[in-house]
């Protein structure tokens, strides 16, 4: 027993790992974005709008937007698998577009593309990485997902440093290096079997929920609707921040006088090395022990600090490395971390995937329609007139998340069912949170 055990935990590692790699591939998106839109600027002669284009509608915002309507629904309805199976073929598309565009359709084609793939990838790999996982390690294999997420940036202004004396050609190998990474993932994940919980629902019912059923679903019970608001405000609020830092931070730092490219994307180094390191050592190792309100509230406001003083403090070495450090553990333990578990835990089954999809879709939208605006506005009124926006809508996703924090550590996601949708029994045991 003690061996099958052991076995059963190692492949439920490994098929963890295969599946969080759609986050490397997403965050890695993002970053190949964003280190290379001032080349293609240069490049096609482009405008600040046409780049606020590129960005609005990649990986960042509409284009995972759009994939994630599509891929939540059609996971509860197929399956984890079908999606994840398919969705890294239309991204390798992309990223190849990409590494050979010679015009700016095509690069706008490449980025959709790329973008419609990890918005289906991502929300069926978080799905897939909480029902598979066990119910006390529920936190660690989720943060799996979010340490894949933070090494891709790493990884990839890394590789901007090392590349940079190519100009665009050395970002062209930046997205040659997804595509590789890309197809290694597809070819590891054929073998994965289908989420065991999708299954057993999928046999009792004879077959999944339709693509409408699933969302009717949704909006129309009262256990859907309050943690899908919860949800937003914790998630969405947040990541409208986090993806204009994600792909416009080096002009940020800019704004903020630091005009070496060098100096920022080292900058970006530091930051995601402390996220991955956030990650793994507060996120994997505390949230499945300690009190996730406390957890969830300090990192919140470590970030809305970290902001503030890159905002209002005057320029110098310790502001920017407290708002690397500080902005980087934040993101380690902080909103998304907590959204990819609390999205699992908070919906049925049958809803699991599509709630996944429409969450992730309005956190994008939000994202897309301030990441138009974004270049110029931090360009005409600078980064002081943006402070209130972006220190708003952090300050917001702390007190959702901090007052709201839902009661289901320790549980199985069965047991969290039936408490949430009516049918609690009396023996279930009683976790705090």
């Amino acid at each position: 027993m003690g061996v099958r055990s052991r076995n059963n935990r190692t492949t439920g590692w490994r098929a963890t790992i295969a599946v969080a790699m759609s986050n490397y591939i997403e965050a890695g998106s993002i970053i190949a974005i964003a280190t290379s839109l001032s080349l293609w600027q240069e490049q096609f002669g482009l405008d600040n709008l046409a780049v606020g284009l590129l960005a609005s509608l990649s990986a960042n915002a509409f284009g995972a937007a759009a994939g994630a309507a599509i891929g939540g629904p059609l996971c509860d309805r197929y399956g984890r698998k079908f999606i994840y199976t398919y969705d890294l073929l239309l991204y390798m598309l992309g990223v190849l577009l990409a590494v050979f565009a010679t015009s700016y359709g095509m690069l706008l084609t490449a980025f959709i593309l790329t973008g419609i793939a990890v918005g289906a990838g991502v929300t069926a790999s978080w799905t897939y990485i909480a029902e598979e996982a066990p119910a006390h390690e529920r936190a660690a294999h989720v943060g799996t997902a979010q340490l894949a997420w933070s090494i891709g940036p790493m990884i990839g202004y890394l590789l901007a440093v090392v590349v940079a004396p190519l100009d665009l050609l050395g970002s062209r190998l930046i997205f040659a290096h997804l595509f590789l990474v890309a197809a290694i993932t597809w070819w590891v994940r054929r073998g994965l079997p289908e989420s065991g919980i999708w299954r057993d629902k999928k046999n009792a019912q004879n077959e999944g929920p339709s693509f409408l059923g699933s969302l009717r679903g949704l909006f129309t019970k009262k256990a859907n609707l309050t943690a899908m608001l919860f949800l937003f405000g914790v998630y969405a609020l947040w990541n409208t921040v986090a993806g204009q830092s994600g792909i416009f931070q080096p002009r940020v730092y800019e704004a903020a006088g630091v005009t070496s490219v060098t100096e920022q994307y080292l900058l970006q180094v530091l930051m995601w090395g402390c996220t991955s390191a956030a990650t793994y050592l507060g996120f994997m190792r505390l949230a499945d022990r300690m009190s996730r309100r406390w957890l969830y509230c300090s990192s919140a406001l470590l970030g809305v600090l970290a902001w503030a003083a890159l905002i209002y403090v005057p320029p110098g070495m310790f502001t920017l490395l407290f708002f690397a450090i500080g902005w980087g553990v934040s993101m380690g333990v902080g909103a998304q971390a907590f959204y990819g578990l609390w999205t699992s835990e908070l919906f049925a089954t049958q809803y699991r995937a599509s709630a996944q999809g429409v969450l992730f879709l309005a956190a994008r939208v939000l994202v897309g329609v301030l990441s138009v605006w974004f270049p110029m506005l931090l360009a005409q009124i600078g980064l002081q007139g943006l402070g209130l926006l972006i220190l708003g809508l952090l300050a917001a996703a702390l007190l959702i998340g901090t007052l709201w924090t839902p009661n289901t550590q320790g549980k199985d996601l069965k047991q969290i069912e039936r408490e949430r949708y009516g049918t609690a029994t009396a023996e279930d045991p009683v976790t705090t949170s």
